[in-house]
């Protein structure tokens, strides 16, 4: 979501009587690659560009074809292949055995299906979002090639399809968050095949605390580009907290928080009962992630306390809480506790189970 922002972002700040701007979107890829379907790149007439769509080895490239698309003024779709580990068929080197398809578009302001228009209509929802690219059509085909879920009663007209068919797998997408390729036929006999992208809500993050490690913790979730409110003694937080969280509020607000399927919580006020108070109402709702810092004989402690209160179960039991928060990486300062909490929710909401790779079976994807 990060890139997307940034390539909205450069969007936003051209200048059209000076700069023309190409869009290339990676949209299959088959073995190995840096970059996965989905993966952006913008460039502008001028060579500045934002976003990528691999590690580097085919930027170069890729500007080179983008630069064409605004040329010519016609899409293009460039297949990088080495899947035979030979480099030189297409004069770049991935650096890894894969195929990887990359269409370039030229961006004009009052184009149709405007894919910039679509990327940003994908910001303001806080559930996964589906565009739908066309990959392949007849020869006489017409229409756009990029569409968003309330689109597919335009793509079914246009391509004589069924609009209950591609809202069920836009759906699906949706549910299952993974990329899809589906070919569909039409009554002329026509084959279109449409690439089902899948676009994740910026992660969310409530931090419950306001000591100085917060600002470790904040500094790294602005290189992830999550969205972090912060809640403590307002006064208490550093000038830097002040100018990126989104927001700063009292530790009696946090239960008015609001929270989804890709919000995360992190208890770190370091102060015993404003963790007790607030941990109940976190664990009532259906975050996915809370994580609760400090050793684990102090969650023990809070469990016996809420277990006489009257809670109906030990919180060590609860699948969502993670106490002590973090990935077990030896930190010992706040720059590197702030990776090892960060890289565990990176985990839980991807569903993985944070090994080494190299024990990994398969693909690491």
């Amino acid at each position: 979501m990060k890139e997307i922002q940034a390539i909205l972002a450069h969007y936003a700040a051209t200048d059209w009587a000076t700069e023309k701007l190409a869009l290339g979107t990676v949209v299959e890829v088959e073995a190995s690659s840096y970059r996965r379907i989905g993966a952006r790149i913008l460039v502008g007439s001028s060579g500045r560009w934002t976003g990528g769509i691999s590690g580097g080895c085919l930027e170069g490239d890729a500007l080179r074809r983008a630069l064409m698309a605004i040329v010519s003024g016609k899409p293009s779709t460039v297949v990088y292949d080495t899947l035979d580990a030979d480099d030189h068929q297409i004069g770049v080197g991935l650096g890894c055995n894969g195929r990887i398809v990359v269409r370039f578009v030229p961006l004009l302001p009052d184009m149709p299906n405007h894919p910039i228009a679509l990327l940003q209509r994908t910001l303001g929802h806080r559930t996964p979002q589906c565009l739908v690219h066309v990959l392949d059509a007849p020869a006489s085909w017409a229409g756009g090639y990029l569409f968003a879920t309330d689109d597919c009663a335009t793509l079914a007209t246009q391509a004589e399809l069924s609009a209950a068919d591609l809202q069920a797998q836009c759906t699906q997408t949706t549910h299952t968050q993974q990329h899809t390729i589906v070919e569909y036929h039409n009554a002329q006999g026509q084959t279109f095949r449409l690439l089902f992208e899948c676009l994740l809500p910026q992660v969310r993050l409530l931090v419950v605390g306001d000591n100085y490690d917060v600002d470790a913790l904040l500094a790294l979730t602005q290189v992830l580009g999550w969205e972090v409110h912060l809640f403590g003694k307002t006064t208490k937080f550093s000038s830097t907290a002040h100018g990126q969280a989104h927001s700063i509020k009292e530790f009696d607000d946090a239960p008015t928080a609001a929270v989804d399927d890709f919000t995360a919580v992190v208890l770190m006020s370091h102060d015993y009962k404003v963790d007790l108070r607030v941990l109940p109402h976190f664990l009532a709702t259906n975050v996915p992630y809370i994580g609760l810092l400090g050793p684990k004989k102090r969650l023990l402690k809070m469990e016996a306390a809420l277990l006489e209160a009257g809670h109906p179960y030990p919180i060590s039991e609860h699948p969502r809480l993670y106490g002590p928060t973090g990935l077990d990486i030896g930190a010992a300062t706040p720059e590197e506790i702030a990776l090892s909490i960060t890289a565990e929710i990176v985990t839980v909401f991807r569903q993985r189970s944070g090994q080494f790779l190299r024990l990994r079976n398969g693909s690491i994807y």
